[in-house]
């Protein structure tokens, strides 16, 4: 026989929600509550928006209230302690039938976005949002490698990412190197430079690898933006060779790609190629993950990451373990970074922040570190969320025509990390499918797997 639940408390629940309200009037006051403008006489003036700090308020108590009352209805916490994950709910063979049914609508996306939005729309649709999602995702499970299988919090893998998008630019600008030749030999520096970085911090953990890691980072974006006779400063490297169909350009000439094969000359050939090839480079750095986990040396990252001392107790050599993993993690982010400067035919140090760094690895720790296909969510909802925004100027007829969706993306996404790690804590994805098996593969909850901290 179990006990009544507790009968819930309505007024504490509102003057919890009351405060709520008030600390987000205060944090909205010096952030939203006034706007600086530039009148005619070229001076500053402020701008009052106080119905949108309402509204915000608004949103605050009434969400915080409607969480009280969903708490309330689901029960105790020690009634729903237990974490069970994804397997708790789905087949075994879910996982599997989820990777078909995404590899199919990834293979027949450029045809839905062209039948959906014409041959105008589509080029928003497959470059904006499809590509650009794809070099996301590739990024994020190479930084998993490092962070979600070896346990080691790397701050700077946007430096590995720079390294490749400056290697191609270079090889292809100044000796005329093709993309398909520069394409493996980004990945090639990268990965040397993610040795380089290995070395110096075989023997850190936790605050002081991050560290490290982000002066990393830094160092290599400084040194581009101070070595000007080579890579131009702040101004970049234009006039980056584009990619080519087995030597045949995608232009509007008599032997681009449009005359080769007798069809009219459209932007769009390019970009689902582009699309493809991106494609083609993160399903291989998924597979190669993969098989990595089974291997002695994946195991070896996993032991890693759960204890060091006794990796160390059964013979692991833990020295090359963390070098295999920041070279391979560094060599799939030199892929994305070759892919990512031929696809612009620009780049420059302003792409290469810390920032970038900072949403690799939320999308990795919000996707759940050590999951593939965690990643692959997170990278969706963050990256196609930010384009979302880009699409709703319908808002303005609410809030006024000087309003601008995109200027509160990082609110927006501080706001999602902070419910993802109440309403998840260890990633949209905590469940977790061991390398190996005795007799039957079967997940296992996160709660069970630690994460490491480097």
């Amino acid at each position: 026989m179990t006990d009544a639940a507790p009968a819930f408390d309505f007024k504490g629940a509102v003057a919890d929600a009351a405060r709520t309200a008030v600390i987000t009037f205060g944090l909205s006051v010096p952030i939203i509550a006034l706007r600086t403008e530039q009148n005619m006489s070229n001076e500053l003036v402020l701008q009052p928006r106080w119905g949108l700090v309402s509204i915000f308020v608004a949103l605050a108590f009434f969400g915080r209230l409607a969480w009280l009352l969903l708490a309330a209805r689901r029960g105790p916490p020690a009634a729903r302690r237990e974490e069970a994950g994804l397997s708790r709910h789905l087949p075994a063979n879910a996982s599997a039938l989820f990777a078909r049914i995404g590899l199919a609508v990834l293979l027949l996306y450029p045809a839905l976005a062209l039948l959906l939005a014409g041959q105008g729309g589509a080029v928003k649709w497959i470059d904006n949002f499809g590509v650009q999602i794809l070099i996301y995702i590739m990024l994020g499970w190479g930084l998993n490698i490092v962070v979600g299988l070896a346990g080691l919090l790397d701050l700077g893998y946007v430096a590995f990412y720079a390294v490749g998008a400056y290697s191609t630019a270079l090889l292809g600008k100044t000796f005329g190197v093709s993309f398909w030749l520069c394409l493996p030999l980004a990945g090639i520096l990268a990965a040397f430079w993610g040795i380089i970085l290995g070395f110096p911090v075989l023997r850190l953990r936790g605050d002081y690898l991050a560290i490290v890691t982000l002066a990393f980072g830094e160092i290599i974006r400084l040194v581009l933006i101070n070595w000007v006779p080579v890579t131009n400063g702040y101004a970049g490297i234009t006039g980056i060779p584009r990619p080519t169909f087995f030597g045949i350009p995608f232009n509007a000439n008599d032997n681009g790609f449009a005359a080769v094969f007798g069809l009219e000359f459209s932007p769009l050939y390019r970009l689902i190629f582009l699309f493809y090839l991106i494609l083609a480079l993160a399903l291989l750095t998924n597979w190669v993950t993969l098989r990595l986990r089974r291997l002695p040396v994946g195991r070896a990252w996993e032991a890693l990451r759960e204890d060091e001392i006794a990796c160390r107790a059964l013979g692991i050599n833990t020295t090359s373990t963390k070098l295999t993993a920041f070279a391979i993690g560094a060599g799939f982010g030199g892929f994305a970074g070759s892919f990512f400067a031929a696809r612009q035919g620009f780049i420059s140090p302003e792409s290469f922040t810390f920032m970038e760094s900072a949403v690799i690895l939320a999308i990795v720790v919000l996707g759940g570190m050590g999951s593939q296909v965690g990643v692959a969510v997170a990278a969706v909802l963050m990256i196609g969320g930010t384009e979302i925004l880009r699409e709703l100027d319908w808002m303005k007829e609410i809030f006024g025509q000087g309003f601008d969706p995109t200027q509160y993306r990082m609110l927006l996404f501080g706001l999602a990390m902070v419910l993802i790690m109440i309403w998840r804590p260890r990633g949209l994805v905590s469940s977790r499918e061991p390398s190996i098996f005795l007799s039957e593969r079967r997940a296992v909850s996160g709660a069970h797997v630690r994460e490491g901290h480097g």
